[in-house]
C-alpha cells in the first residue's frame, strides 16, 4: 500500500506537494516544496529501504529551499516539513538507527533551522499565540487574521523544542511554550479551551470546548512534551487539562463539545479527529475508557467502511456537510496503541477491516483516493501527504508487532515519541536530558556556570526532597482487569522530588484570564474530586526544564520578556 501510493507520487506529481492519484497528476498545496516526499522520509526509513531513504535526503539537501514568496500555515508546515526534516535528520545522522548515511552533512537540520527562523514572525504577538499563517520571505502579511486555532498555537512544542536541543538555541523551545502558556492562562474557570482564539486580545471568538476539531493536538503535544522533554509544567497542565475533559467533555463512551464557560453541550457529535484520544490515553496510563471509547469509535467504521468527518450522536447518522473519509490516520493509531498496550487480538480484527476498506474502496490508478461520501465511497482526486506519514505506518506498526517486531520503533536505540504526524522524535541524550547533563552538553548552560548543577547531583545530596524518601519513582497504569501487562513500570535515575499538591497555577503563578472578581477558590469548588480518582494520573517527580538566557540578540530579546505574565498583563482583557 505504501509503496503504491509513494510509487505513484515519485512517479506523477514529484516535485510538486501532493498526488492526484485518480488523474495520475500533482498539484501544490502547502508550499511547493515537495511536501509528501519529506513526510514520507522516516516510513522509508522505518520500512528498512536504506536507498530510497538516501536518495531522498540527499535532493532534498541538495534541492530543496525555503526563500520563496509563499505564505504557508504555521501548524501544517511545522508538523508535515519541519517534523519531516528534523525526524529524518536524527535517523540519517545516527549510526545506532542502522540507516546512517555516510555522506550526510546535517543538510537536513540546517533547512530545518532555516524554516524555523522564518516561522518566527508569526510568534510576535502581544499573548505569545502565534497568526495561523506567515510568509517565508516576507513574513506575516498586514492583513493576516488575528484569529488562530487552539490546536495551531499549541501544537508546535515537540518540533521547536527538538529543534532548540539540536541546534542549541533556545529561542525555537521558548516561542511555543510561551504560546501553550498564552492559551493556557486564558483558559475558563472550568480548566476548559475553546477552539479560535485572537491572538492580539486574547478573547475566545468560538468558545466550544471539545477534544475534536481545532483543539485536539493541543492535548496530544502537553503530554507529549513531558515525555519527550521531561519538563514538568507540560504535565501539570496536561493533568489538569486531561481532568476537566474526562469530566465535562466524557459522555461514556462518546466525547462532546460544550461550552467552554458553563459546559452546556453544544455538539452531541463524534467527529473524525477525536480518534487519536484512545491512543493519547494509553501514553497516560487511562486505558479502561480508552477501550471502551475506542470500541465506540470502530462500530462508526464498520458501519460505514470508514468513519465520516462528522457523526452525529442524536440522530445516530452522517452529519450533514461532513460525509467524507479524507483517508485519515487517528483511528489506526488508537488501535495501534491498545494493541501494545493490550495485545488483544480484536485490535488486529480492526486494523484487517480497515485495510480491507481502504484497498477496496480507496485504492485508485496511482495510489489511494480521498472518499468524498462515506456511504456511498465515492472518490475524489486528492491524497494528503499525512497517508503515507501516519495512515499506512500505523497499519503496518500494528501488524509488524504482531508477527515480532523487528523495526526501528521497537527495536531502535532509543524510545521514540510520535508527533501529530507521526514523525518518529527519538528520546536521545541530546533531546531528552539536556538539564540533568547540562554540564556534560553545555546546551543551556552560562559558561560561568558550569558546576556540578544536573539533578541527579542534587538528589544525591538532598534525598529528603523526594516526595517518598527515596531517589526513584514509579509511574502505575491502569490495564483492563486479567491483563497481563498491570505490573508497574519502574522509572530508573535519580529524579528530583516535586508536590504533587500544587496546583500548575500554584507552582508556575498563571492563572486564568478572567474578571478580577472570579477567585481561584471557585475554579477548584466546579470540578469533582471524585474525577480525579476515577480518571487520574500519577505525577512522576521529574526535573523542570528551564533556559538561561541566551546571548543572541534579534528574536531572543524580545521573546525572553514574553514570559506568561508579561503576555497576560499586556493583553486588553474582557471584563
Amino acid at each position: 500500500m505504501f509503496y503504491h501510493a509513494f510509487n505513484g507520487y515519485m512517479e506523477h506529481a514529484f516535485p510538486l506537494d501532493e498526488l492526484r492519484p485518480q488523474s495520475c497528476g500533482g498539484e501544490d498545496s502547502l508550499g511547493g516544496y515537495a511536501l509528501t516526499l519529506i513526510d514520507s522520509l522516516d516510513t522509508l526509513a522505518l520500512l528498512g529501504d536504506r536507498d530510497r531513504f538516501a536518495a531522498s535526503v540527499e535532493w532534498i539537501g541538495k534541492n530543496l529551499q525555503f526563500d520563496i514568496n509563499k505564505t504557508v500555515s504555521v501548524f501544517e508546515t511545522t508538523i508535515r516539513v519541519l517534523g519531516g526534516l528534523l525526524s529524518a535528520h536524527l535517523i540519517a545522522s545516527d549510526y545506532a538507527t542502522g540507516m546512517k548515511i555516510p555522506t550526510y552533512n546535517n543538510e537536513l537540520l540546517n533547512l530545518a533551522e532555516d524554516l524555523a527562523r522564518r516561522l518566527l514572525p508569526a510568534f510576535d504577538t502581544p499573548s505569545g499565540i502565534p497568526f495561523g499563517s506567515v510568509n517565508l520571505m516576507h513574513g506575516v502579511d498586514e492583513h493576516e487574521s488575528k484569529i488562530t486555532s487552539t490546536a495551531g498555537g499549541g501544537t508546535l512544542t515537540l518540533e521547536f523544542g527538538v529543534l532548540s536541543r539540536l541546534t542549541k538555541d533556545p529561542i525555537f523551545e521558548q516561542v511555543t511554550m510561551n504560546a501553550v502558556r498564552g492559551l493556557w492562562a486564558r483558559r475558563s474557570r472550568l480548566n476548559l479551551v475553546g477552539a479560535h482564539i485572537n491572538v492580539f486580545t486574547g478573547e475566545w471568538t468560538q468558545k466550544d470546548a471539545g477534544i475534536g476539531t481545532s483543539i485536539d493536538s493541543f492535548y496530544e503535544y502537553l503530554l507529549k512534551a513531558y515525555l519527550l522533554f521531561g519538563d514538568e509544567e507540560y504535565l501539570f497542565i496536561f493533568q489538569e487539562a486531561y481532568a476537566a475533559a474526562m469530566h465535562y467533555l466524557y459522555n461514556d463512551p462518546w466525547y462532546v463539545e460544550v461550552n467552554m464557560d458553563s459546559a452546556a453541550v453544544v455538539w452531541p457529535l463524534f467527529n473524525s479527529l477525536q480518534a487519536f484520544w484512545p491512543g493519547l490515553q494509553v501514553l497516560a496510563g487511562d486505558i479502561d475508557p480508552a477501550i471502551r471509547t475506542h470500541t465506540a469509535f470502530f462500530s462508526v467504521w464498520k458501519r460505514y467502511g470508514f468513519t465520516p468527518e462528522g457523526f452525529n450522536l442524536a440522530t445516530l447518522s452522517v452529519q450533514h456537510g461532513q460525509r467524507s473519509y479524507p483517508l485519515r490516520p487517528e483511528l489506526m493509531e488508537s488501535t495501534y496503541w491498545l494493541y501494545k498496550a493490550t495485545r488483544d487480538p480484536q485490535y488486529l480484527d480492526a486494523g484487517r477491516d480497515m485495510v480491507a476498506s481502504l484497498q477496496y474502496s480507496a485504492r485508485c490508478p496511482c495510489g489511494f483516493c480521498h472518499i468524498s461520501d462515506v456511504e456511498f465511497h465515492k472518490q475524489e482526486d486528492h491524497m494528503e501527504s499525512f497517508f503515507l506519514a501516519e495512515t499506512v505506518k500505523y497499519l503496518w506498526l500494528l501488524f509488524d508487532l504482531a508477527v515480532g517486531p523487528d523495526n526501528l520503533v521497537e527495536n531502535g536505540p532509543y524510545k521514540y515519541i510520535f508527533s501529530t504526524e507521526g514523525h518518529l522524535l527519538p528520546a536521545t541524550p541530546e533531546i531528552s536530558l539536556v538539564q540533568e547533563h547540562c554540564s556534560y552538553f553545555g546546551a543551556y548552560c552560562h559558561t560561568g556556570n558550569m558546576q556540578n548543577e544536573s539533578s541527579a547531583s542534587d538528589v544525591a545530596s538532598n534525598p529528603q526532597e523526594t516526595n517518598d524518601g527515596s531517589l526513584y519513582g514509579r509511574v502505575r497504569t491502569r490495564f483492563p482487569s486479567g491483563s497481563t501487562f498491570s505490573d508497574s513500570t519502574p522509572i530508573s535515575g535519580l529524579i528530583k522530588g516535586v508536590c504533587p499538591g500544587l496546583t500548575h497555577g500554584q507552582k508556575f503563578g498563571i492563572s486564568y484570564v478572567a474578571s478580577s472578581h472570579r477567585a481561584q477558590e471557585e475554579s477548584r469548588n466546579l470540578r469533582k474530586p471524585t474525577v480525579a480518582e476515577s480518571h487520574s494520573l500519577v505525577v512522576v517527580p521529574g526535573q523542570t526544564s528551564e533556559y538561561s538566557p541566551s546571548e543572541n540578540k534579534n528574536y531572543h530579546e524580545k521573546f525572553s520578556e514574553s514570559s506568561v505574565g508579561g503576555a497576560v498583563s499586556d493583553t486588553p482583557q474582557k471584563r
